[in-house]
């Protein structure tokens, strides 16, 4: 479901993280939505062919091959944006470092460190590397974080992950408070369970390994859910766009839990 056309019509969006799951997704909105989309993402093959996807006619994507750890290249992704189409009105950093499994106990610190630079420190330079495009007319930036911050889950355990998200939601406020009298609103969108590449994996990994369907894994997840389906990169796509148009002028320092009801506050 779109929010309307139109609600991005004329204005730049850089996403950070274009994969195969929500990044994707953020940036098929932002075209959706009128917008212009600058994708970022460390292989530039896998860039060049989601942009051709995205917008054949290559009038509303431009991207550029980037690396959150490296300063350099977050500042030339959004000086891309600027010479490709003038501006820079929000950035949807999705980039992220999720995949290391593992508590305290186990805790190997040193890719803690690494998992901290990506998610924390990474998705700060990406920040103060759109900063002077935002500031030119205000803007929005949207960070992504996660439900595990709050409430992690007992079937995988991602304490590095879950800290450094957690580590990023104080960081907004900060952020929101810094960056207000520039007219730049800073928000978290929080995803719970989301329907995409990495969570279809783990129902057929789990599936697989216990000898039963995977609806039946799927199930166990949805039955801790107020709604009866899962939410999708989609519909977390979707609170994303929303944050960054303009109806959502008035909110700043606030973190959505997108996650079909699973846990409320």
């Amino acid at each position: 479901m779109s929010l309307g056309q139109g609600s991005l019509q004329g204005k730049t969006v850089v996403v950070s993280g274009v994969g195969a799951g929500l990044g994707r997704e953020v940036a098929a909105a932002v075209v959706r939505e009128g917008g212009n989309a600058v994708l970022g993402a460390r292989t530039e093959d896998h860039l060049a062919k989601t942009a051709a996807a995205l917008d054949p006619d290559g009038t509303r994507v431009a991207y550029r091959a980037t690396d959150i750890t490296d300063e350099a290249r977050c500042a030339a992704l959004a000086e891309a944006a600027v010479e490709r189409f003038g501006r820079i009105d929000a950035l949807v950093q999705v980039a992220a470092w999720d995949s290391y499994v593992g508590g305290l106990a186990d805790a190997d610190f040193a890719t803690w460190a690494g998992v901290v630079d990506v998610n924390l420190l990474g998705s700060l330079r990406m920040v103060r590397a759109c900063l002077p495009g935002l500031r030119e007319r205000g803007g929005s930036v949207v960070l992504i974080g996660t439900q595990s911050s709050v409430a992690p889950p007992s079937q995988v355990r991602q304490t590095a992950y879950a800290a450094s998200k957690g580590a990023l939601v104080s960081a907004m406020y900060a952020l929101a408070r810094e960056l207000g009298p520039d007219r730049i609103r800073v928000n978290t969108v929080q995803p719970g369970w989301m329907w995409g590449p990495p969570v279809e994996a783990y129902v057929a990994f789990t599936a697989g390994a216990e000898g039963v369907a995977e609806e039946e894994v799927r199930r166990r997840l949805t039955d801790r859910m107020a709604l009866p389906d899962l939410a999708t990169d989609g519909d977390v796509a979707e609170a994303c766009v929303f944050l960054a148009s303009d109806r959502a002028r008035a909110i700043t320092g606030q973190s959505l839990l997108v996650n079909a009801g699973e846990v409320m506050r």
